[in-house]
């Protein structure tokens, strides 16, 4: 279980930067926004309460398994690594300035041309809007790239992501898996697999 911790300890984590979990030629290079404070206290990506980033991962097939953010060196085994727009931590994304955005996005290029990974998959739309300066930018995948790099949005796995409940989350997430070629490593979303037909919200 996630751990959440005190107001001294988060207010601490504004001053720590999480180190980007990457590696070359990576077949899917997850883009969080910013760290949350949890996740900066943790030293782990995606350690918010609340966040479902994991619970996405191994539903739409990309872990075998439910990994835990202390687990969160697993994923590039799995040929997944994991950067921020911004590496400053934050309670709230809207806490971010334009120019850090910008900055981020400039950042994020440098970074996608070294390694080279397969796909860049930023989480969530706003935080690409606002880095990349592209006002329709939706969900989906992207007619721009980076170098040889294909990009794919995924939605925002915060639990505050209203428009996308945990099955809808999963199957945008598989529907990257697919294009990325990349085997369903949980078999959830196959036919007769625990989703198949199941959940409203």
């Amino acid at each position: 279980m996630t751990r959440r911790y005190s107001r001294a300890e988060l207010d601490a984590g504004r001053e720590t930067r999480l180190p980007d979990l990457v590696a070359p030629n990576l077949r899917v290079l997850l883009v969080g926004i910013n760290p949350g404070l949890s996740s900066a206290v943790a030293g782990r990506h995606f350690a918010t309460p609340g966040n479902r980033l994991w619970p996405a991962l191994h539903r739409s097939g990309f872990t075998p398994r439910l990994l835990t953010p202390e687990e969160d060196e697993e994923l590039l085994g799995l040929g997944i690594g994991i950067t921020s727009l911004v590496a400053r931590p934050t309670v709230r994304a809207s806490e971010l300035t334009r120019d850090e955005y910008v900055e981020g996005g400039r950042r994020l290029r440098e970074t996608v041309l070294a390694l080279r990974p397969q796909w860049l998959a930023p989480l969530g739309v706003t935080g690409y809007r606002a880095a990349f300066g592209v006002r329709d930018a939706a969900v989906g995948l992207r007619e721009e790239s980076v170098g040889a790099t294909r990009i794919w949005i995924l939605p925002n796995p915060s639990g505050l992501n209203a428009h996308y409940p945990p099955l809808a989350l999963a199957r945008e997430f598989a529907r990257l898996r697919v294009a990325a070629g990349m085997p369903d490593r949980s078999g959830v979303l196959s036919p007769g697999g625990a989703a198949a037909g199941r959940e409203r919200s």
